[in-house]
């Protein structure tokens, strides 16, 4: 074998996992079709601390640019309530490259510009077929995004619900003081179905804004232009320069599916492990038991689901009562989510664990509280998980 474990995506799971397997002594060999890293860019680059708190890792101000105090959520009406906690604005560029050099600390050997054509079972391990030609090991993690290519070749279906994934437009931007305040705003209503809009300053005169839709195709563009002109309006401002845009999907409420088979893990998007720190977790829980199962010879789907195991313990409830939120808030008018937000407006709400879903479990309290009979659906969802 020329490996004993191939990672296919550097993404923060697939780098942790890689990571991990690595320090526990496995030969472990990661792979990205990506140039270099962090080149593209990643749309994704926004945390809160407690989120990454989970990953039992430290932030690095190396790759922070800017520093928060929290998010406000806001109603069509305006009427918001604001979540307290730490969160960070990244130089995402930095932050993959401060985290690819802790997998070639371990010894591990990282590899850029490498396209993945096709993954082949034999007696005791894979064939990886790459642009660069074939490489054999024992073990596949995948972990190559939403739409994962290696996952189907695999006969795999690691996210139950596609069809929920926020497809999402972000822009990064540029107006007169428009990076300065110290909190993301969210603003959620039927501007954009299913989940949010976003506005996230990241200093001077720079910020992102995002629009992020479920169950409305994969084409955001024109939602997004209507938020940026609602935008301009609420801030009075006159004009706003795009300085780049980017297009990608965030699996928040599609829920894990099949996350394990003989010789196969999945970690990440491409498992619908959505968030940069959930996803990191995942991927040290995915490389842990990985290197496990190389140690004792076993590699199994059986000996594997201890991974599932463990993502189970961690988060299966917060996803399922993430879903139930977002469903819900999916179905509500802007009438009804002004009503819901009036009720809770002025609360001082903390954030728990800082992630998206912990955004969505708050709501989800929210709209239990004002409007009891939605448990009803809180039920349906759970009996067709």
């Amino acid at each position: 074998m020329d490996a004993d474990i191939i990672v296919i995506g550097a993404s923060p799971a697939g780098v942790m996992a890689a990571r991990n397997a690595s320090a526990k002594g496995c030969k472990v060999i990661l792979l990205d079709k990506k140039e270099a890293v962090g080149v593209p860019t990643h749309p994704a680059n926004t945390f809160f601390k407690g989120m990454f708190d989970r990953t039992g890792e430290e932030v690095d101000q190396s790759y922070v640019i800017k520093n928060l105090k929290g998010a406000y959520i806001i109603a069509p009406s305006g009427k918001n309530v604001i979540f307290e906690g730490d969160a960070y604005f990244l130089d995402r560029k930095k932050f993959d490259e401060f985290y690819v050099k802790q997998v070639k600390d371990t010894g591990a050997d990282v590899r850029f510009g490498i396209e993945v054509l096709n993954v082949l079972r034999t007696d005791g391990g894979f064939i990886v077929s790459t642009s660069k030609g074939k490489i054999k090991c024992k073990l596949v993690i995948v972990s190559d995004g939403i739409n994962s290519r290696v996952a189907a070749l695999l006969g795999m279906k690691p996210i139950k619900h596609t069809q929920d994934i926020a497809w999402s437009l972000e822009a990064e931007i540029e107006a007169e003081g428009i990076g300065e305040p110290d909190y993301f705003e969210y603003y959620v209503g039927n501007h954009a179905p299913g989940w949010k809009s976003t506005y996230s300053p990241c200093g001077g005169n720079r910020a992102t804004l995002g629009m992020y839709v479920r169950r409305h195709g994969t084409d955001v563009s024109d939602y997004f232009d209507a938020w940026l002109e609602k935008f301009k309006e609420l801030k009075s401002l006159d004009a706003v320069k795009i300085i780049s845009k980017s297009v990608g999907g965030d699996p928040i409420v599609a829920i894990p599916g099949e996350l394990v088979a003989d010789g196969v893990m999945i970690v990440g998007g491409s498992a619908a492990q959505s968030g940069i720190g959930y996803g990191m977790h995942a991927g040290q829980m995915c490389g842990d038991v990985a290197a496990d199962a190389i140690s004792k010879g076993n590699t199994s789907k059986s000996f594997l689901f201890e991974y599932r195991k463990r993502w189970n313990a961690a988060y299966r409830t917060e996803y399922y009562l993430g879903r139930f939120a977002m469903e819900t808030l999916r179905k509500m008018t802007d009438k009804e989510i002004d009503g819901m937000m009036e009720v809770f407006e002025g609360e001082d709400l903390k954030v728990l664990s800082g992630s998206p879903f912990n955004q969505a479990l708050q709501v989800s309290k929210m709209i239990l509280k004002n409007n009891p009979s939605s448990i009803f659906s809180y039920r349906a969802i759970f009996r067709n998980k």
